[in-house]
């Protein structure tokens, strides 16, 4: 299938939204359900919430269209994560790098890491470092890890803040991620979560593409996390702060 194919296969995907299917099974004791597949959906279900197919490394133009600024308020997001010059954040689902080099001029004397689980997204974040080196956006301080479906490889205790921006919704096993996620936050380390509002009709997305802030809350606190707040001035997405105790 040809790229052009793929992005618009993508775009299909994330169209307007459709109702989701009921479930009819009881979910087992980690929160999980086999529902069968659907239009995009994996075939299973956490705690009530179908699991969407990952997006793949074909359409990553799509992250990077001109337009997503407008559309996602973009360029507002980085500034309003609080982050200090010398943090180390973790930047989980971060795709083509859209925000993995916005996310490293914030933080000049700490790292990022850029984390995905398709090396093929890894390497274009390389790519675009070997282009831009010596330059103030060149990405210097950022680390490219090869993630686990179930584990970002992060040493325990050691990230600041973990931003994961429509990627959360596509683990494939969010309880195990999310006690991994939990473990590689520092004592007070936040995660932000990005995801487009499930609550508003009015937000161009599929329904496996987006969340409610009550889904959210009640998947971040299977794990340990702690609600902060959430700040809802982007145009289609919830930023949702949340901290491990």
């Amino acid at each position: 299938m040809g790229r052009q194919a793929m992005i618009a296969r993508w775009l299909i995907a994330v169209g307007l939204a459709l109702a989701s299917p009921a479930f009819a099974a009881a979910p087992d004791k980690d929160g999980y359900l086999n529902i069968g597949p659907t239009l995009d959906g994996i075939g299973k279900a956490y705690m009530g919430r179908e699991i969407a197919y990952v997006m793949g490394h074909e359409a990553a133009a799509w992250l990077d269209r001109p337009e997503r600024n407008k559309e996602e308020g973009s360029e507002r997001l980085v500034p309003l994560l609080g982050l200090k010059p010398t943090d180390a954040v973790a930047d989980i689902g971060a795709g083509s790098g859209y925000f993995s080099f916005r996310l490293s001029t914030a933080v000049p004397q700490g790292y990022v890491y850029a984390i995905d689980i398709q090396q093929e997204m890894l390497d274009l974040i390389k790519a675009r470092q070997a282009r831009m080196a010596g330059s103030k956006a060149g990405g210097a301080n950022i680390v490219t890890i090869l993630s686990g479906v179930a584990d970002p490889r992060l040493k325990p205790n050691s990230i600041d803040l973990i931003l994961l921006v429509d990627a959360y919704h596509e683990f494939s096993y969010p309880r195990e991620m999310g006690l991994a996620m939990a473990r590689t936050l520092k004592p007070g380390g936040r995660i932000a979560l990005v995801e487009y509002r499930g609550e508003d009709p009015k937000v161009p997305i599929r329904d496996t593409h987006r969340m409610t802030q009550e889904q959210a809350k009640k998947e971040m606190a299977a794990v340990g996390l702690v609600w902060q707040r959430t700040d809802d001035t982007l145009p289609w997405q919830h930023l949702m702060f949340f901290t491990k105790p």
